[in-house]
């Protein structure tokens, strides 16, 4: 008698479970790819001790980033800057009835902080005021998924 096959899943798709090479393997990139787009900025996955723990919702995310890179041409600094202003769903063009269902949509755009044009010393706090605003999503964001 032949057994059905099951597929195992994670109980919430936000939960950090594969490694880094077992990630790699189910991207079928190289781990060094991985740790490029931590360094970049595209991804940040959770830190268990020294290693890197990725959840379902990172690889679905990173498959998203591997699209957009690979198929639709688009340069690693051109989506970051592409990221800083829409969410990745209107990058991709996401349907409603998938964006609803998505857990790894990312939303990274926060509206910029004005300032003077030519006051190097404005331009700077503005910067520097974005740069909290985005952090301070990310915190946010960052408990909501641990739940």
């Amino acid at each position: 008698m032949a057994r059905k096959r099951t597929e195992i899943r994670a109980i919430r798709s936000n939960v950090p479970i594969y490694p880094i090479g077992v990630a790699a393997k189910l991207l079928n990139v190289h781990p060094r790819t991985l740790r490029i787009y931590e360094q970049e900025e595209l991804i940040k996955p959770a830190m268990v001790g020294n290693r890197r723990m990725f959840s379902a919702d990172d690889i679905q995310w990173i498959t998203c980033l591997r699209t957009f890179i690979h198929e639709e041409g688009i340069s690693i600094p051109g989506l970051k800057k592409l990221l800083d202003y829409i969410p990745c769903w209107e990058v991709a063009g996401c349907p409603l009835d998938i964006r609803e269902q998505c857990a790894a949509k990312v939303d990274r755009a926060v509206p910029r902080t004005l300032h003077q044009v030519g006051d190097k010393a404005a331009a700077a706090e503005a910067l520097e005021q974005d740069r909290q605003k985005r952090e301070q999503t990310g915190q946010k964001k960052k408990r909501q998924s641990s739940v």
